[in-house]
């Protein structure tokens, strides 16, 4: 996005790619549909230590243009759920218009191109094995630490530390979470149930399908919420949200029973989870403060993680370049002219639904058309 908004205003442009190939990471994205941006998109939706820095981008740049560029290359698109925009064949639709609009403004691409050292004296000198590229201007649009195995280093926070810019410590975000071995004992073995949950953390809180896994808690509000959570602190799960799962007793003529406390449960959680919650927390008595003190403990479930997946299974990675550092206009570092960071690897981290695509592009124009 960068190289293309630079490119429209007659720049040379080079993009170099370590890997054997463009846009590895937009490809596997979406289940291979590449959710491309989110109709909703606002600051809000956004995690940094300057909630403030991405509103200028995200202003200039909005889902709206992008859906344009989609539009114009006549790629067939679909919302699915809360403003997500997937692709209706493939990602590669997605790459491949990228790919063209370098093309036509004269962008240079040079893949499996591994950068050994990057200096600055007059200009920028960045050599690989068997090239040395020198420019006025360098914007690093390396990423985060999430995925390794498609690639993903420490390169980017490296260089900036390079010419003495500050990191905010990379935590990995959107990321499964892993129970203490007890809570796993107890829920792992219902691997694959998924029910829809509220969960909180640090004054956040999510309203979407959890699932469990054989080592934990996933699906979109555990992996929303993880990128607000550190160890060691605690995460609490609405199991049942908006439901009253106890009010059947307030008639006198129900009997107070576990048959019919678990049909009642059955109604609004998956069967094995409500009959598993039921083993762990039923009532010791029936009167109705035990049963109030259940129907409490549905909906403020607290677990604290053992810990997360980690980068292997980060959607993204948190933190990055400080944002003090960069100009929230250009992207340009304050203290180099001439450098600028955009994207994942700066510290703007994006909800899970296409915010972070969204970020990357409005990011991306914003240095491309101040390069």
């Amino acid at each position: 996005m960068c190289a293309i908004e630079a490119g429209k205003r007659g720049r040379r442009v080079a993009v170099l790619e370590h890997a054997d190939r463009l846009g590895k990471k937009i490809l596997i994205s979406g289940g291979g549909r590449c959710n491309f941006t989110n109709l909703h998109c606002q600051p809000e939706n956004f995690l940094s230590s300057n909630p403030h820095f991405a509103k200028s981008a995200l202003a200039r740049y909005t889902p709206t243009d992008f859906v344009a560029l989609v539009e114009k290359h006549r790629i067939p698109y679909h919302e699915k759920i809360l403003g997500q925009l997937f692709c209706d064949n493939s990602a590669r639709d997605i790459l491949g218009m990228l790919e063209q609009e370098c093309r036509e403004v004269g962008v240079s691409v040079f893949l499996n191109t591994k950068i050994q050292e990057v200096t600055r004296t007059t200009e920028f000198i960045v050599r690989a094995p068997a090239a040395e590229f020198r420019a006025p201007a360098l914007v690093v649009a390396t990423g985060g630490l999430s995925i390794p195995k498609i690639g993903a280093t420490s390169f980017g926070y490296d260089l900036a530390r390079q010419f003495g810019l500050n990191i905010r410590e990379p935590w990995p975000g959107l990321v499964p979470l892993v129970l203490i071995p007890e809570d796993r004992t107890n829920y792992c073995d219902l691997s694959g149930v998924s029910a829809e949950i509220v969960a909180s953390c640090n004054g956040q809180q999510f309203r979407e399908k959890m699932l469990i896994t054989h080592r934990g808690l996933s699906g979109p509000a555990i992996l929303q919420i993880s990128s607000y959570w550190k160890k060691p602190q605690q995460i609490r799960i609405d199991l049942a949200p908006g439901s009253d799962l106890t009010a059947a007793f307030r008639d006198p003529k129900v009997p107070r029973t576990l048959t019919v406390l678990r049909s009642e449960f059955r109604k609004t959680l998956p069967t094995r989870l409500a009959d598993r919650w039921l083993d762990q927390h039923a009532p010791a008595s029936w009167t109705n403060s035990a049963l109030a003190d259940l129907e409490r403990k549905v909906h403020e479930w607290e677990i604290t993680p053992a810990g997360t997946e980690g980068y292997e299974k980060a959607e993204v990675t948190a933190g990055g370049v400080d944002t003090d550092e960069l100009s929230a206009k250009t992207m340009e570092s304050r203290k180099v002219p001439g450098l600028f960071f955009i994207g994942e690897v700066v510290d703007v981290t994006g909800h899970l639904g296409g915010f972070n695509f969204q970020w990357a592009w409005a990011s991306g124009a914003a240095a491309g058309r101040a390069l």
